[in-house]
């Protein structure tokens, strides 16, 4: 039977894994960014309207201010307007949302070994100290870090946002500028789950630390023993 501290270091970066998929999952049914962009009919270049997108992982809200209409405001699912628009905006979302299906694997993929090691004896690393499980860990905070970066590149470099505008504005074509983008709490509640991604790698190394320590106690009495007792 595993001791009760193994199983309590275990049980502790069990539940830290699993507060952290707790918290990307939330982050994914929230919003992620707002876009704002001045407006203006194609014939006239008054730039007098505005339009604004708000992009949650799945969905979205446009709502338009004379651009061309007043008060303005639908509904859309991110993917179907991707796959209407293409291009860069679709390969960087698909990209994005491959990273964070693969945050989830690795994080269900340490939660169950970290389960096992709880209540199994001795620890299973998997591949050495730095193994499977602590990989998986490691690998979730590094995806999470790429999804940041290549999900602010797809918003504010790439054209996704004004596309969205003219799907909605064909009858009459529309100019934008001056966009701006401002990300939300969907975005940043990647930046916890790392956190705490690293977090339980750590409580790892604290357990792999701390087992080598205890070893290395219980063969002091040995290694300081003379010789001539070693002998008998």
């Amino acid at each position: 039977m595993p001791s009760r501290q193994k199983t309590l270091y275990f049980l502790s970066s069990t539940l830290v894994t699993a507060i952290s998929v707790g918290v990307l999952g939330y982050g994914l049914s929230t919003n992620w960014a707002i876009v704002t962009m001045d407006c203006a009919r194609s014939d006239n270049n008054l730039f007098n309207g505005t339009a604004e997108v708000i992009y949650t992982f799945f969905n979205g809200t446009l709502t338009r201010d004379s651009c061309p209409s007043f008060g303005s405001r639908d509904n859309f699912e991110v993917f179907a307007m991707l796959a209407k628009i293409g291009g860069s905006s679709l390969a960087l979302h698909s990209l994005v949302m491959s990273l964070l299906v693969l945050c989830f694997l690795f994080s269900a993929a340490s939660i169950l070994i970290s389960l096992y090691n709880s209540i199994s004896n001795p620890y299973e690393t998997y591949m050495g100290p730095v193994g499977v499980y602590s990989s998986c860990l490691a690998s979730t905070a590094c995806l999470s870090v790429l999804v940041l970066i290549v999900f602010v590149l797809n918003v504010t470099f790439t054209n996704l946002a004004e596309e969205t505008v003219r799907n909605f504005t064909q009858a009459i074509p529309v100019e934008l500028k001056n966009k701006s983008a401002e990300m939300q709490l969907g975005y940043y509640l990647v930046i916890p789950y790392a956190v705490l991604s690293l977090l339980a790698v750590g409580v790892t190394y604290m357990y792999d630390h701390t087992a080598y320590t205890h070893r290395r106690e219980q063969q002091k009495p040995t290694e300081d023993a003379p010789k001539e007792i070693m002998m008998y």
